[in-house]
C-alpha cells in the first residue's frame, strides 16, 4: 500500500517585514549572491546590512537619500541585531554601494527569481499559461554633467537626463517578474523582450500591445518555444488561404510576412489571428498569437489574458508614483545604475509580500489583488514603529486588499498637456495568398 502524502506544512505568519523579507532573502539566495561577489573577505559594510539597507530605502520616507539611510540604518540594526553593524554615516554607504558590484545585485535579482514558483505555486499558473505583461517606460535623472553626458536626453533639447526600464509583470498577481535597462532615448523594448525570454519559465505567455509588432519578434519567440499573444495593428499584414472579408473574420490560421522579409527570401510566420469584440468598446482588439489549439487557448480566455495586461500600467504607476520613482536621486552613472536595480527588487518584494498574503481564489473567481499603497504604509509603519505591534505583519497585509469594482469609466480620467492623446490602433490588413505565396510556403516547408 502506498504511503500517504505527507501534508505541507501550513506557512509561518510573519511577525515582521524583516520576517517577511527572509522568505524571499533566504541564506540560500544570500549565498548565490557571495559566490557572485569578488571583494575582499572582511570589508566594513557585509553584503547582508549593505543590501538590505539600499533595499529599504526604497520604502522608507524622506525628502533625500540621507533620510531614507538614517531610517533604514536603525530599521535594520533594531530587526538584526545579531548581525554585523552597518556603517553609520550615508558617505560610507554611498561608497559602499558605488563599490558593489553589479552582477552582485543581478544575483540577488536572480535568486529571487528562482524562489517565486515555489513560493506561490498553484497561483502561479492560470488556466495553461503563466501569463506576463511586458511594457516599458522612462524615468528622469538629476542634471548633472556626468548623467547629461553619458545617459543623454529624451525628445527636445534640454530634457533631463532619462533611462529606459522594460518589465515583465505576473497578470494575476501584480509583481515584475524580470526587467531589463537602457538609455531613455536609445533603449529598444523589443530587444529588452528578446534578451529576457532567457529568464522566463517553460509554460509562459507574453501579453503585449501593438508597440512589439515585428517580424524578428515574432521569429525568435517561435524558435525558442515562447508562446506569445500581441495586440496588431495597421501596420501589420497578414495571409490567409481563404478569401474571408475582414468584417466577417472571427480567427482562423493566418501567415505573418512582411514584404521586406518575403523580398529577402524568409519564410512567413505562421499563427492564429483573433478578433476581440466588446460591445462596450467602439474598436476591436486584434491579436496574434502562436499557440493554434483553440483548446490549450480560448477566444474568452485570450481576451481575459489581454485586459489583464493592465496590470503592467498599474505596476509602472506603483513604482513612479506610490514609491517616488518617477526620478531617481542618484547624482552619479555607478549609483543611478545600482539605485534602478536595487529599487525594482524593492519593489518586487513588496508585490510579492502582499500577493502571498491575499486569499487563493476559488475556482473560476478572479484573483484577489493587493492594493501596493496598503501594504506600503504597513511596511512603513514597522520602519517607523518604537515598539512592535500587536498584530503579526504578515495578518495586516492581508487586509490590504485592492477594490474590487466593475470599471464603467475611461481609464484616462483628463487630458495631461505633455501627453498625446491615446488613438486606437487600426485593424490589421487581411490579404489572400497568391498562387506564387502558395508555392513559396511549400518549399519553405519541404526545406525544413
Amino acid at each position: 500500500m502506498a504511503k500517504a502524502r505527507k501534508r505541507a506544512r501550513p506557512r509561518k505568519r510573519a511577525k515582521s517585514l524583516i520576517g517577511s523579507m527572509r522568505e524571499f532573502l533566504t541564506p540560500a539566495v544570500f549565498k548565490q549572491v557571495r559566490n557572485a561577489s569578488k571583494r575582499r573577505k572582511r570589508p566594513r559594510w557585509d553584503l547582508h546590512p549593505l543590501l538590505y539597507i539600499l533595499l529599504l530605502t526604497t520604502y522608507c520616507c524622506g525628502d533625500s537619500l540621507p533620510e531614507k539611510f538614517e531610517a533604514a540604518k536603525g530599521f535594520y540594526a533594531v530587526g538584526c541585531p545579531k548581525r554585523k553593524r552597518p556603517g553609520t554615516t550615508f558617505a560610507g554607504f554611498e561608497k559602499a554601494v558605488a563599490k558593489l558590484p553589479m552582477p552582485v545585485v543581478r544575483a540577488l535579482a536572480a535568486a529571487i527569481r528562482g524562489r517565486l514558483e515555489a513560493i506561490f505555486g498553484e497561483r502561479w499558473k492560470v488556466g495553461n499559461f503563466i501569463p506576463f505583461g511586458c511594457d516599458g517606460t522612462r524615468q528622469a535623472c538629476p542634471r548633472t554633467e556626468e548623467l547629461e553626458r553619458r545617459l543623454g536626453t529624451f525628445g527636445k533639447e534640454g530634457s533631463s537626463p532619462m533611462t529606459w526600464n522594460t518589465s515583465m509583470v505576473h497578470l494575476t498577481l501584480g509583481f515584475p517578474y524580470c526587467w531589463r535597462w537602457g538609455q531613455g532615448g536609445k533603449a529598444s523594448e523589443r530587444s529588452h523582450l528578446l534578451f529576457m525570454l532567457r529568464w522566463l519559465p517553460a509554460a509562459a505567455l507574453i501579453v503585449a500591445d501593438a508597440g512589439y509588432v515585428g517580424y524578428e519578434v515574432v521569429a525568435t519567440m517561435l524558435r525558442q518555444n515562447v508562446s506569445f499573444l500581441i495586440r496588431m495593428s495597421s501596420m501589420a499584414t497578414f495571409y490567409s488561404e481563404t478569401n474571408e472579408p475582414l468584417d466577417e473574420f472571427r480567427e482562423g490560421i493566418v501567415y505573418y510576412w512582411p514584404k521586406t522579409q518575403e523580398n529577402q527570401g524568409k519564410p512567413p510566420l505562421r499563427g492564429r489571428l483573433m478578433r476581440i469584440h466588446n460591445s462596450r468598446h467602439k474598436t476591436d482588439v486584434w491579436l496574434f498569437t502562436n499557440v493554434e489549439d483553440s483548446r490549450q487557448l480560448s477566444l474568452e480566455m485570450a481576451a481575459t489574458y489581454y485586459r489583464w495586461r493592465w496590470e503592467n500600467e498599474g505596476f509602472f504607476r506603483t513604482y513612479k508614483r506610490t514609491l517616488k520613482k518617477v526620478v531617481l536621486m542618484s547624482r552619479t552613472l555607478r549609483l543611478v545604475h545600482r539605485e534602478a536595480e536595487a529599487s525594482m527588487i524593492a519593489t518586487q518584494l513588496l508585490l510579492c509580500q502582499g500577493a502571498l498574503a491575499m486569499p487563493v481564489p476559488q475556482q473560476g473567481s478572479l484573483p484577489v489583488m493587493c492594493s501596493p499603497r496598503g501594504v506600503l504604509l504597513e511596511v512603513r509603519r514597522d520602519i517607523v514603529a518604537h515598539k512592535e505591534p500587536k498584530r503579526p505583519f504578515s495578518e495586516r497585509i492581508a487586509r490590504a486588499q485592492r477594490e474590487q469594482r466593475v470599471r464603467t469609466s475611461a481609464k484616462q480620467k483628463r487630458e495631461w498637456p505633455r501627453r498625446k492623446p491615446h488613438t486606437a490602433p487600426h485593424p490589421p490588413l487581411l490579404l489572400m495568398l497568391t498562387d506564387e505565396q502558395k508555392i513559396k510556403i511549400h518549399e519553405h516547408l519541404q526545406a525544413l
